[in-house]
């Protein structure tokens, strides 16, 4: 029977990242690389998150994913469903050895260190995506730290028209088009495919994205790559992504309900590829796990402890666990004050 899981982070270098996961999370990052990424949960060729804890140790997620789904995920899950079916059921308690279609985990989980804006940038809708041999990608992101007077690239300005952007793409003023949004800690954003965006600098993010790495970038402003190059531009596959209708998106509301009492719940976004909820607990609170589901935990503040049979996790703010939707008697102990992230795949 399958445990809470915890994993071996895979760190990226970027030329706008910086050291910031390692002051706030005490994250091990490699010296003197200035670190943009920290990939929780991964199954990416060649970036396969390995499990750190408990008897499956060493092993990685692709191979749970191939020989345990139905523990993993449950007996209708995000592996083995069709597109957009929704309903969930217990699963067996058996190993199932059947590989599950898709062959890999539905979600790639990262937090992102902003030192310097990133790159104005769109991600293909699928079918674009298709035609032009990339990968769609929806995603969300959740402000963890912000510097003053940070701010995020999303959405175009109102009124901008597709020859209008083409035209600033060749000026070099492109980013006069993008609608730009102040952010604090603790505000979110979803992000489907065809929006364009950027984060701006000073902004750590938890960022929950389908399991996809197809990035078109519109401008880098005239900045060189890691290897003192440019980066490479990809303007006609951008303008083919673009949603170009998609003007001014707000953030995420903020409030939470739960009234007032031990347990409050922030819903982020349902979408059919992820459910994302901001959780916090105002006091101490003790609760069986609410499977039959795949979740992962995030925690943002505060602590929190997985418990399942003899396995035990303790999460520090920075940290993620897999909870699998068949466990022995998991339950979650939450720490008073501790903000956490909930998500399971859709």
């Amino acid at each position: 029977m399958l445990y809470p899981l915890t994993f071996q982070p895979i760190f990226k270098e970027r030329v706008w990242g910086g050291r910031e996961l390692e002051r706030l999370y005490h994250k091990a990052l490699p010296p003197g690389l200035r670190v943009g990424e920290s990939w929780e949960i991964s199954d990416r060729p060649g970036d396969v998150s390995i499990i750190t804890n408990g008897p499956l140790a060493g092993r990685d997620l692709h191979w749970l994913v191939k020989n345990h789904p139905a523990q993993l995920f449950g007996q209708t899950n995000a592996a083995t469903r069709p597109p957009n079916h929704r309903t969930r059921t217990a699963a067996s308690s058996t190993l199932d050895p059947r590989p599950p279609t898709p062959s890999h985990f539905p979600l790639l989980i990262k937090i992102l260190d902003a030192r310097e804006k990133l790159s104005l940038q769109v991600h293909p809708p699928a079918k674009k995506a298709a035609q032009l041999g990339g990968e769609p990608k929806t995603e969300l992101w959740y402000v963890a730290h912000a510097a003053p007077n940070a701010e995020l690239y999303v959405g175009l300005k109102r009124g901008v028209t597709r020859q209008e952007f083409e035209k600033k793409t060749r000026s070099g003023s492109v980013a006069d088009c993008f609608h730009r949004l102040k952010v604090r800690e603790g505000d979110a954003l979803f992000l489907p495919s065809g929006r364009v965006h950027a984060l701006g600098a000073g902004l750590v993010i938890f960022e929950i994205q389908q399991n996809s790495d197809t990035t078109y970038r519109v401008f880098d402003w005239n900045r060189l790559g890691l290897d003192g190059k440019p980066r490479e531009l990809h303007i006609a596959e951008s303008l083919a992504s673009i949603d170009f209708e998609d003007f001014e998106p707000k953030l995420v509301p903020s409030k939470f309900t739960g009234g007032g009492g031990s347990f409050n719940t922030r819903h982020l976004v349902q979408h059919s590829l992820f459910t994302v909820d901001c959780c916090w607990a105002s006091r101490d609170v003790h609760e069986p796990h609410a499977g039959p589901h795949l979740q992962i935990l995030g925690l943002l503040k505060g602590n929190l402890e997985i418990t399942a049979g003899d396995i035990s996790v303790s999460l520090t703010p920075g940290q993620f666990c897999l909870l699998p939707a068949v466990t022995e008697s998991p339950s979650i102990r939450y720490k008073s004050n501790s903000v956490f992230l909930r998500i399971v795949p859709g």
